[in-house]
């Protein structure tokens, strides 16, 4: 507070005089105040204009001193107690990359209710579940409505809306776990003619939050994987497996699986309006696709998803890699985990060069036998190669955690934390959720939506949450969106020769400012050879820009 220049001809009444403003240092924010000036009444031999003249001179100087990313932080400290003006805050924040979105789970309800509609699809008016045609009419209380009679019957929509979300749950007979998963058997049979709509959705979203990179979960190709091995059944031999999994036409689904991709993201650019003046938001997010594999079906069909996920990385650019999906307490993903590890440990030495996320830890105490939360988190990083960790929650309950954190930082192993679905699906918030404990060990962590659809969120409030909840810096929450595109599986090289104690850039864009509007010409040609640097380079420009507001 600055008492006595309102009226600088005047001296000001005796009340003392005290100069305090913020000053950012680092990730930790403090007040720090002039010894001379603070602390008691000041008895000025030069009168308050002389005392008025030295503050704003001082103030002038610190202010053009400070640089963008400190006025920026400075701000957001004063902010952080002001939930809506944090919210704001944080909604104009260049966000990096969502890396563990899954894409039917990232469509919000009412998406399916018009996808549904619009294909004549029937709902189950007691289990909300959607099923084919004919359908019943729509008078009040069918059993089974077309699914367009919810436009004009607001109970059968707000049901729907609740059963195909989180929205409304409160606990009580059904845990959120089991609410959570049981919506995708509701709606799923809308999602088959409407990818592309649900990855216009999904993009513009993103768009909408400022991220420039997602990575989509997808079983893209329809269950012909599946069927292929359904016929081909189970060998203990995993390389015989393989051969006759190729043999049988899995190539043949990997082209075919990169094909109606093709055709599905032509149709969310056609929805997006993308080349146009009219450009959606998602128009600007660069897609790609991790292929998912269906951990909690028979093993032959895993072992064939797994394969085929292998063969879409290695030959099919907008596919980057591959993860396993379906709860991980459920049966056989907990029965067989074990050989999926082994599944993969194996198909790795035949492509080494592609990618592995894997949920890992996604189970807390109480919902499996204590011994199940003892080896996941390691097992999927030394068996299975993942290079990243979904949720990751239960680690401190691995065996020896602290070695196991130090081993991920010293792996560079990222945990992709999803603060809302682990609050929701498991129970686990707050003290209990182990991100500060990641942090404190130096392992690289990005925030992630996970399915933000039916957890009814979106990446801003997933920052939120973390900063309210763990009382993150600027600094820190910019670190964590710039790991998070440092850590995506786009091709080429990074932006960054060092990420871990600061982020420096390579040498052909050293010399240059961040994210400038016009590289120089080595730094250009580095852009142009890089993907994965292009992206980051474009999070750094809207850094800037966004910081220059501050």
């Amino acid at each position: 507070m600055l008492h006595g220049c309102e009226n600088s001809g005047k001296p000001a009444p005796d009340k003392g005089f005290r100069v305090t403003f913020p000053v950012q240092t680092g990730a930790v924010s403090y007040y720090n105040a002039f010894p001379e000036f603070g602390g008691g009444p000041l008895r000025s031999r030069f009168g308050s204009i002389h005392l008025c003249r030295l503050w704003f001179f001082l103030l002038a100087t610190f202010t053009a001193a400070q640089t963008a990313e400190q006025r920026t932080a400075r701000y957001f400290e004063s902010v952080r107690k002001r939930p809506q003006l944090l919210l704001a805050f944080l909604k104009d924040l260049p966000k990096g990359g969502d890396l563990h979105n899954h894409l039917e789970g990232a469509i919000y309800a009412e998406d399916w209710v018009d996808f549904a509609a619009e294909d004549n699809l029937c709902v189950d008016r007691t289990t909300s579940r959607l099923i084919a045609p004919p359908c019943d009419s729509c008078e009040s209380y069918t059993a089974k409505p077309a699914m367009r009679c919810a436009y004009g019957d607001h109970i059968l929509y707000n049901q729907t809306i609740d059963a195909w979300s989180m929205r409304n749950w409160r606990p009580g007979e059904e845990s959120g776990h089991d609410h959570f998963f049981a919506t995708f058997e509701k709606f799923r049979l809308a999602f088959h003619g409407h990818v592309g709509e649900g990855v216009a959705a999904a993009a513009n979203r993103a768009g909408q939050d400022h991220l420039q990179y997602v990575e989509f979960m997808h079983t893209a190709d329809g269950g012909q994987a599946a069927q292929i091995a359904a016929k081909a059944g189970w060998a203990d031999d995993f390389g015989k497996m393989r051969e006759s999994l190729l043999a049988a036409g899995l190539k043949d689904v990997a082209a075919a699986t990169d094909k109606k991709l093709e055709a599905d993201e032509a149709r969310a650019h056609d929805v997006m309006k993308c080349g146009t003046a009219e450009a959606a938001p998602g128009c600007g997010v660069t897609v790609r696709y991790l292929y998912q594999v269906l951990r909690g079906l028979p093993h032959e069909i895993v072992f064939a998803q797994i394969l085929l996920g292998f063969e879409l990385a290695s030959s099919h650019p907008r596919f980057v890699g591959l993860n396993l999906v379906m709860p991980e307490d459920w049966y056989v993903p907990l029965h067989d985990f074990n050989q999926h590890m082994a599944m993969l440990d194996y198909l790795h030495t035949v492509y080494p060069k592609v990618h592995i996320s894997l949920h890992a830890g996604e189970i807390a105490m109480g919902l499996v036998p204590p011994e199940d939360l003892t080896f996941h988190i390691r097992a999927s990083m030394e068996k299975g190669h993942a290079e990243r960790i979904g949720h990751g929650v239960d680690v401190m309950n691995e065996r020896g955690p602290l070695d196991l954190l130090k081993e991920m930082a010293a792996r560079n192993v990222l945990v992709e934390i999803s603060l809302t679905s682990n609050d929701m699906i498991l129970g686990v918030t707050g003290d209990d959720h182990p991100l500060p404990i990641y942090m404190h060990y130096g392992v690289p962590v990005a925030i992630s939506t996970d399915d933000e659809g039916v957890a009814r969120s979106d990446m801003t409030h997933e920052y939120l949450r973390a900063v309210q909840g763990y009382n993150l810096s600027y600094p820190e929450v910019k670190r964590m969106a710039r790991q998070s595109l440092e850590h995506s599986f786009l091709p080429g090289e990074s932006l960054w020769t060092e990420t871990k104690l600061r982020f420096r850039f390579v040498t052909a864009c050293a010399g240059d400012a961040a994210g400038a509007g016009k590289p120089s010409s080595g730094c250009q040609k580095f852009l142009v050879a890089n993907e994965r640097a292009r992206v980051q380079w474009k999070l750094e420009a809207e850094f800037a820009m966004f910081e220059k507001k501050f």
